[in-house]
């Protein structure tokens, strides 16, 4: 293959050029025609540049030519790298994409939440033979000094969660490192969250983002669809290109790391990936938490509490988050109250107490508000703070446990939604 040319502009000096980018409010279908470098780690970048014929002794510049624009610039396309000289560009763009997943639904609560449903690249064979790929859910909460993206690691989840909605569908796959990280960069397109780019019209206006001076998307949470660590590699890596300060540049303490409680791999989280990290406890007794979070019938509570209290890296500064749903009637009592405090002695760490969110078909209800807050107050006296999460995206099915991709229902409440352009509780559509 003949050398590339070496006449390119350095990156150092190069000005910041506009930048093509997906429309605000449109979907991009995910191009099958060649493969995307979207989400690609440092490494994967290297190789790509190398089946192209980039000489060895350029691979470094033309890697980090490469990560600046996608991760810190969003180029959607390769013709709008002018630092890259015309013949590498037409190679990369004859070779590769930079392909998103498909934004199928954008869904948009009223408190300024939006829950995006994505169709990932097909990548199983069966996938490839069907021409479809799998769809995930992937969730915005924006406050008045921070936004938190939620996003998910597998599709559907093994551990049959009574109390979650996500946990009654089937386990359909891991997702690839690439589509972690691509979560986020669609996140950020569909904000208008790139150099040159604004926001989707009103929405500053309305407070459905961040105060100004702040990035749309401060802080990321491992709290989607699956269990993190049951999809460890691709995680690990995905956070590697998240955190790099080249590139997304969210710092490891503004990801976190949510598990319910695989505990051997809990070393190696804080070891590799070191995240902040929050525990799906919702009980104090395991005859309880076999039922509500059946992964405990392996893992019971003392031998997760073991691993957190050895969790590398955890002090006072960096405090394990215990997130803990309000059952009614069934762990929300003075007594469960207490023994959370007896159990977590001797742990840097706070409780996030969570208001039970409804989801169809489910036994359970959200324990009263004066229970919440007598709970509350009985794990504050003991010295740990006890926030309880306000409720966010209720009316969207995208608050904490809701989560659930079942391809029919959600196509079916799409079409639902575009054709009539409200919603129930204030529900509209993307175009609104």
């Amino acid at each position: 293959m003949a050398e590339v040319s070496l006449d390119f502009a350095r990156r150092s000096s190069a000005p910041m050029a506009a930048v093509a980018h997906a429309p605000v409010g449109a979907a991009q279908p995910v191009d099958e025609r060649a493969p995307s470098l979207l989400g690609a780690t440092r490494e994967e970048l290297r190789t790509a540049l190398s089946s192209i014929g980039v000489p060895d002794r350029d691979l470094k510049m033309r890697t980090a030519q490469l990560w600046s624009w996608i991760y810190q610039r969003g180029a959607t396309d390769f013709t709008s790298m002018t630092t890259i000289g015309k013949e590498l560009r037409a190679r990369l763009g004859d070779a590769f994409t930079l392909a998103r997943p498909e934004v199928v639904t954008e869904q948009v609560s009223r408190d300024g939440t939006r829950k995006w449903l994505m169709r990932m690249a097909p990548v199983a064979a069966h996938e490839k033979v069907k021409g479809v790929g799998p769809e995930i859910e992937c969730v915005y909460i924006p406050e008045a000094d921070r936004a938190t993206l939620c996003i998910s690691s597998q599709v559907g989840c093994t551990l049959n969660c009574s109390f979650c909605h996500t946990g009654t569908q089937k386990l359909v796959r891991n997702l690839t490192t690439a589509e972690i990280v691509a979560q986020l960069v669609v996140a950020r397109d569909r904000l208008g969250d790139w150099p040159g780019q604004s926001p989707p019209p009103g929405a500053r206006e309305k407070g459905l983002l961040p105060g100004d001076g702040n990035r749309f998307v401060t802080n990321i949470v491992l709290m989607g669809m699956g269990e993190p660590l049951y999809n460890f590699d691709n995680v690990r890596d995905a956070m590697g290109v998240v955190a790099d300060g080249d590139g997304l540049s969210l710092g490891k303490r503004r990801i976190t790391l949510s598990t319910s409680g695989v505990v051997p791999m809990i070393p190696r989280a804080g070891e590799e990936i070191g995240s902040m990290l929050a525990i799906s406890l919702h009980a104090v007794r395991d005859d309880l938490r076999n039922t509500l979070v059946p992964l405990n019938k392996k893992y019971p509570i003392a031998e997760l509490l073991d691993a957190c209290r050895n969790y590398p890296g955890v002090s006072n500064a960096r405090r394990i988050t215990f997130e803990y749903v309000m059952l009614k009637g069934i762990n929300d009592s003075k007594a469960d109250a207490r023994e959370l405090v007896r159990l977590l002695k001797g742990i840097p760490a706070k409780i996030n107490l969570i208001p039970f969110n409804p989801w169809p078909g489910t036994q359970y209800e959200c324990s009263d508000w004066d229970t919440i807050e007598t709970f509350s107050d009985i794990v504050f006296r003991a010295g740990y703070a006890s926030p309880v999460r306000t409720p966010r995206g209720r009316d969207i099915l995208a608050a904490c446990g809701q989560l659930k991709s079942e391809t029919e229902k959600l196509r079916a409440r799409a079409r639902l939604m575009a054709e009539s352009g409200i919603g129930a509780e204030g529900l509209f559509t993307a175009g609104d």
